[in-house]
C-alpha cells in the first residue's frame, strides 16, 4: 500500500496538512489513533484569541478549514481589543466541543483524494542511502509506503497523565499513546525534548451558583473567521460565560498542598508553558496577587453530548491530586457546592527541538519528512493549524520540485511563528503573542486574505471562485480609495455631525479619530454600496497611513536581507574572525538567509558583517 502523502495525527495540525495535500490533488492518507478524536479540543473549547485569532484568519486565507468549521460551531463570538488599535484586534469564538469535531470529521470524510485509517505509527522507514522517507510502520505491523510524510503527533509521544504523584502512560481522554516513535526519531538524529501542558477541571453547570458571578456576553454584531462565508448565528442567543476570581482561601489550600502537586512535588520532568501556567504556578510566582481571574465557559449545547452542562474552568489548570482539587474548587465563590465532572491533569510528552527543521518545516535530517504542531514545541490549536497548512503546502511543493512557501515575518503571524521556532528554538511550549510580531500593524485580522490568499491560489488550496472574489475586493478597494480622495463634503453637511467642521475631502474626514464607518455612511450614504469589509479596510489603511508607510519601509530593509541567501552547505569553520558563539549557533541553526542569521541569539551585527563579506567573496552577489 502506497500513498503520495502520509499524515500522522488527526489534531489541528494534521487536519490542515491532509486537507491541503488532498485538496491540491495528492493521494493522501491520514493515520490517527481514533477517528472520533479528529478535531478534538482536549483543552479549552475555543478558537482564536489574542494573536491566535489572526492565525485562524491566515489559515483560512491560505485555504484551510479551521475558520470555516469554527464559524459553523459557535457558542459565542467576541472581538478582543475592539476598543484598541487594529493591530491588536482578534476574534475569539467559544466553540461547541461536540459539534466542532463532528463538523471537522464530516469535512475530511467527504474530501476527495483523502483516506483515513485508525492506527498508531511506531516506526518510520527510511532509505538509509538517500536519507529519505519511504513509509511508516503501525503498531499492528502494517507498513504503508509514501513519498512524503508529515508528523503531527500532538501530545501523544510517550505521553503521561499526571495528578499528584500518579503517572498514567496514556494520551488525552485515556487514548493510547505512541511508545516508540520518539525513540525512532532519536535514532534518526533528532534531539528530543520533554514538554508539559495541562487542563483544568470541568464543572457540572447545574451545581453552580451564578448569582455570585459576573456574566460575560458575546458581541452584539456578526463576525466570522472565514473570508468565504458570513456567519448566520443569532447574536441575541449566544451562550453566556461567567467571570469569577480566586481568593485567599484558594491560595492557602494551594500553598498547604504544594508538595502534592506533580510540578512542585518533583514528579514532572517536562517544561510547562510560560504563558498558560497552572494555578499553583501562579500562586507561587505571583505571591503578591490577592486574586486571579477565572472564567466558567460552556462546552456544548448538544443535549446528547457528554459535554452538555459541563463548564470549563478557564485559568484553573492544575496537577493536584483529586482530593485537593475538590477543596480548591469548593473554595471559589459560586462553586461551594459544585460537582466536578472531570478532574484536571497535567500531561507530559516528547517533542523535537525545532532547530532541526527548515523554514519549510521539512526535517534537516530526513528528506521529505515534515513536522507540524506540538511535535515542534508549540502549544495551542491555532499555532498547530498554521504549521499544518504550511507543512501540507510544502510537502506538495517538494513532490512537484517547486521552491517551498516560506512566509516572511512581515507577511504573516504564521511566518513569525515558524521563523521563531527554526531560528531561536524553544525549551518550553511556544505560544504566539502579538508582541512577537514586530510588523503587527500590517499583519492585521482584517487583511489576512489580501496578504496570503494569492499564495494559497498558487499552491492549489484556493480555487478560482475564491481568487475571483479576492480580485473583486481589491478592485472595490481601489475604487473606494479613489472616491474618498476626489469627493468633497461641504461644511453645512458636516456641521450636522461634527463640531468645528469645515469643507474637506472624504479622505481627510476619515483621518479624524472620531470618524467611523457608521458616521461616514450618514454623511455620505453612497458608501452603503461598498461591502462592509472593503469599507473597514480602507478606513483602517487611511487612518493609520503614516504608521503603515513607515512599517513597510522598515520591512523593506528586512526584505533586502531576506534576499541574501546562505548556501546550506556552507562551512562556517572557514569564515575567519567569527565569534566562537556565533559560529556554533550558525552551525546549529544553518539559517537560509542573512536576515534569519541576524535573528539568532548570540550572533551579533559584527558577525553578520563578517559573514556577508565572506559570502560576497566566495559566492558572489547573493
Amino acid at each position: 500500500m502506497k500513498y503520495e502523502v502520509i499524515v500522522v495525527g488527526g489534531g489541528h495540525a494534521g487536519i490542515e496538512a491532509c486537507y491541503a495535500t488532498s485538496k491540491i490533488g495528492h493521494n493522501t492518507i491520514l493515520i490517527t489513533g481514533n477517528i472520533k478524536n479528529i478535531g478534538d479540543m482536549p483543552c479549552n473549547p475555543s478558537i482564536g484569541g489574542t494573536s491566535k485569532g489572526v492565525i485562524v484568519r491566515e489559515v483560512d486565507a491560505l485555504g484551510g478549514l479551521m475558520g470555516k468549521i469554527a464559524d459553523k460551531s459557535l457558542l459565542q463570538m467576541k472581538m478582543l481589543n475592539g476598543s484598541k488599535g487594529p493591530a491588536v484586534r482578534c476574534l475569539r469564538a467559544q466553540a461547541d466541543k461536540e459539534t466542532y469535531p463532528k463538523n471537522m470529521q464530516e469535512a475530511l470524510l467527504n474530501q476527495k483524494n483523502l483516506s483515513i485509517l485508525e492506527g498508531i505509527v511506531e516506526d518510520i522507514v527510511i532509505d538509509d542511502n538517500a536519507k529519505k522517507v519511504k513509509g511508516v510502520v503501525l503498531s499492528s505491523g502494517m507498513m504503508i509506503e509514501c513519498d512524503s510524510l508529515i508528523l503531527t503527533t500532538g501530545t501523544y509521544l510517550k505521553s503521561e497523565i499526571l495528578r499528584g504523584s500518579e503517572k498514567i502512560p496514556e494520551g488525552p481522554h485515556g487514548e493510547k499513546r505512541s511508545d516508540n516513535l520518539s525513540d525512532r526519531l532519536r535514532e534518526l538524529g533528532f534531539k528530543i525534548i520533554r514538554l508539559k501542558t495541562g487542563t483544568p477541571p470541568r464543572i457540572d453547570a447545574k451545581t453552580v451558583d451564578y448569582s455570585k458571578m459576573k456574566e460575560e456576553l458575546g458581541d452584539d454584531v456578526h463576525y466570522s473567521f472565514s473570508f468565504d462565508s458570513e456567519s448566520d448565528y443569532d447574536v441575541s442567543k449566544q451562550e453566556k460565560c461567567y467571570l469569577i476570581y480566586t481568593n485567599e482561601k484558594t491560595h492557602q489550600i494551594i500553598r498547604d498542598n504544594l508538595s502534592k502537586s506533580s510540578m512542585y512535588g518533583g514528579y514532572v520532568s517536562g517544561v510547562g508553558p510560560r504563558y498558560c501556567p497552572s494555578i499553583e504556578d501562579k500562586i507561587v510566582k505571583f505571591a503578591d496577587k490577592e486574586k486571579h481571574i477565572l472564567f466558567l465557559e460552556p462546552q456544548s449545547m448538544d443535549i446528547e453530548s457528554q459535554y452538555y452542562d459541563a463548564l470549563y474552568l478557564q485559568g484553573f489548570s492544575t496537577s493536584m491530586p483529586i482530593d485537593v482539587q475538590d477543596e480548591m474548587v469548593h473554595s471559589l465563590e459560586g462553586l461551594e457546592k459544585a460537582k466536578i465532572l472531570e478532574y484536571a491533569y497535567a500531561i507530559e510528552y516528547d517533542a523535537i527541538d525545532p532547530l532541526q527543521i527548515k523554514p519549510s518545516l521539512e526535517s534537516k535530517h530526513i528528506e521529505n519528512l515534515f513536522t507540524a504542531g506540538q511535535i515542534n514545541g508549540t502549544s495551542g490549536y491555532e499555532e498547530a493549524a498554521g504549521q499544518g497548512i504550511i507543512a501540507g503546502i510544502n510537502a506538495s511543493k517538494k513532490l512537484k520540485g517547486i521552491e517551498p512557501l516560506v512566509l516572511k515575518r512581515n507577511e504573516s503571524y504564521i511566518g513569525v511563528l515558524i521563523d521563531d521556532l527554526v531560528t531561536k528554538g524553544t525549551i518550553e511550549p511556544y505560544r504566539m503573542l502579538t508582541s512577537r510580531a514586530e510588523y503587527r500593524l500590517i499583519l492585521r485580522h482584517d487583511n489576512a486574505d489580501l496578504r496570503l490568499r494569492d499564495y494559497g491560489y498558487q499552491a492549489g488550496t484556493i480555487d478560482e471562485d475564491q481568487k475571483r472574489r479576492l480580485d473583486e475586493k481589491r478592485a472595490s478597494m481601489s475604487r473606494l480609495n479613489e472616491l474618498i480622495r476626489v469627493t468633497k463634503i461641504k461644511k453645512d453637511l458636516l456641521e450636522k455631525h461634527l463640531r468645528n467642521a469645515s469643507s474637506c475631502s472624504l479622505y481627510d474626514l476619515i483621518k479624524r479619530p472620531e470618524i467611523d464607518s457608521s458616521i461616514l455612511k450618514q454623511i455620505y450614504p453612497e458608501l452603503e454600496s461598498f461591502d462592509k469589509d472593503v469599507l473597514e479596510e480602507v478606513i483602517i489603511e487611511t487612518k493609520y497611513e503614516g504608521y503603515i508607510v513607515k512599517t513597510y519601509k522598515d520591512a523593506e530593509k528586512l526584505l533586502k536581507l531576506e534576499n541574501k541567501q546562505i548556501p546550506y552547505d556552507i562551512d562556517y569553520a572557514k569564515v575567519k574572525n567569527l565569534a566562537s558563539e556565533a559560529r556554533q549557533k550558525l552551525e546549529a541553526v544553518r539559517p537560509v538567509t542573512i536576515a534569519q542569521a541576524s535573528r539568532i541569539s548570540g550572533v551579533n551585527p559584527a558577525d553578520i558583517e563578517i559573514l556577508a563579506v565572506y559570502l560576497k567573496k566566495e559566492y558572489g552577489k547573493r
